[in-house]
């Protein structure tokens, strides 16, 4: 072991899959986790990547689903965590679902047995200045005095400790027909744009029927532990409707500055606003619409919206606890924090949902840090591969200006670059995955790592488990 240990704080999905890299790579890596000595609430077990919502890692097709293309590239690059959930898998149709306590003893065994992972157990509250190479992968539930460290070095305005987030739609499935595009008294913004908004106008019944709906629709409770607070800027729309019925007309909804160039002498009694999530182009915001109605009320309801009567949504909507740092304005392309390069971020604290895309986050991250252990030089996979793709979002794929607020995002076909060739469909889906899996290989083919037919002793090691 000539290579001097890197860091790893948080033994969850991501945290665990860093470690698990860094060996496989051949560099010792220490694994800290607060628990047991330092509980959650919402923990039960001293496990590493214990699972504490679902016990799915959602759809396994690889041909027509972005989250299942995530799960065939995170195999081919020998990740622990596709491992263990496919040794553990429990029937679930189209899905990979997991036994999550053998899961989470599958995965601690592993780490726990190889000889180049050290687990220590208790609380990071700051890594010391001697730690030359720490990867940060404390997820949602980061604890109170490495999240006030966080804050100092990165600044109180870039960290989030609560998710108020708005539907986003992929921008092939509005109707064009129906909306237009224009912003509020066509004002330009930064980017010189004064048709920056996609608008969804309503008539008066159109509202009424809205509103109707939205107060009737099942919200999801907070989590005890949760705490979450409204703040007046970005309530809910739900609780802003419950406020009375036209405060969202006078709010998100309002109609004024706005002209349908189809019908200049009607008015609209109320519009929904999208606007433009990514630089891609692909996926637009529904500004305003933060809400806690359960996801299947969202679709229900927000497809009731003239111009979304189709709408494929690639996020929805919530409001809750989630830790997460200001990526794109924070990281640079290899996931560094660039007030302390020591830092490199991985899993949810970076802005992504969903377990296979942080523990996806894990695996470059641990790449990235061993490679740069070992002199060599690694750049992250193309952005035309799904874990490339959420590389690119949380590091800079996001709009920038004034009013840019960066959230939490799964995977989905959206944050892929456009591809030539079918326009929609699962035809497109299917070409999109096709491409990720190829330039995948190409970048692994590239890299004597993954070319050599022989292996480190590190990933030699790592091949012993299974």
């Amino acid at each position: 072991m000539s290579a001097s240990p890197i860091h790893v704080i948080g033994g969850g999905l991501a945290g665990s899959e860093a470690a698990w890299q860094a060996a496989r790579a051949g560099v010792p890596a220490i694994l800290h986790e607060m628990r047991p000595i330092l509980g959650t609430a919402a923990h039960r077990t001293d496990q590493l990547a214990e699972l504490v919502c679902s016990n799915s890692f959602r759809s396994d097709d690889a041909q027509a689903n972005a989250v299942g293309l995530l799960h065939a590239e995170m195999r081919l690059l020998g990740s622990l965590i596709l491992k263990c959930a496919d040794a553990c898998q429990v029937p679930a149709g189209a899905a990979l679902a997991v036994d999550r306590e053998a899961f989470s003893a599958t995965v601690t065994h592993a780490l726990d047995r190889h000889p180049l992972i050290t687990i220590e157990r208790g609380e990071v509250a700051r890594p010391p200045r001697e730690w030359d190479s720490v990867i940060v992968a404390t997820g949602p539930l980061t604890s109170p005095a490495l999240a006030a460290a966080i804050a100092d070095l990165t600044g109180e305005e870039a960290l989030s400790f609560f998710d108020a987030i708005a539907p986003v739609v992929h921008s092939d499935s509005i109707n064009r027909a129906v909306v237009w595009k224009q912003s509020r008294w066509d004002k330009t913004g930064p980017a010189g744009d004064n048709a920056a908004y996609l608008n969804c106008p309503m008539t008066r019944d159109q509202y009424e029927r809205f509103i109707d709906a939205l107060l009737a629709a099942p919200k999801t409770e907070f989590k005890d532990w949760e705490h979450v607070p409204y703040f007046e800027g970005c309530l809910p729309i739900e609780v802003m409707a419950q406020r009375g019925r036209d405060t969202p007309r006078h709010g998100p909804m309002k109609p004024v500055g706005l002209t349908d160039p189809r019908d200049p002498a009607r008015r609209p009694w109320a519009v929904v606003q999208l606007r433009q999530d990514n630089a891609l182009g692909t996926l637009w915001n529904m500004v305003g619409f933060q809400t806690k109605l359960k996801h299947a009320a969202q679709t229900e309801v927000f497809r009731t919206i003239p111009g979304l009567e189709k709408a494929v949504f690639a996020r929805l909507g919530g409001l809750h606890r989630n830790t997460f740092i200001n990526s794109p304005a924070l990281l640079g392309p290899t996931l560094r924090l660039r007030a302390d390069p020591r830092l490199t971020f991985a899993g949810q604290i970076t802005g992504v949902e969903g377990y296979v895309e942080s523990a996806g986050l894990g695996l470059i991250a641990g790449r990235l840090a061993a490679a740069r252990r070992l002199g060599e030089a690694l750049a992250p996979p193309p952005p035309t591969t799904a874990v490339g793709a959420l590389i690119a979002h949380v590091t800079g794929g996001h709009l920038a200006g004034a009013k840019a607020s960066f959230q939490p995002m799964n995977i989905n076909y959206g944050l892929l670059p456009p591809i030539s060739g079918p326009a929609r469909g699962r035809d497109r889906k299917r070409a999109l995955s096709e491409r990720a899996l190829a330039d995948l290989n190409a970048w692994m083919g590239g890299i004597d790592e993954f070319s050599d037919s022989s292996p480190r002793h590190g990933d030699q090691q790592a091949q012993a488990f299974f």
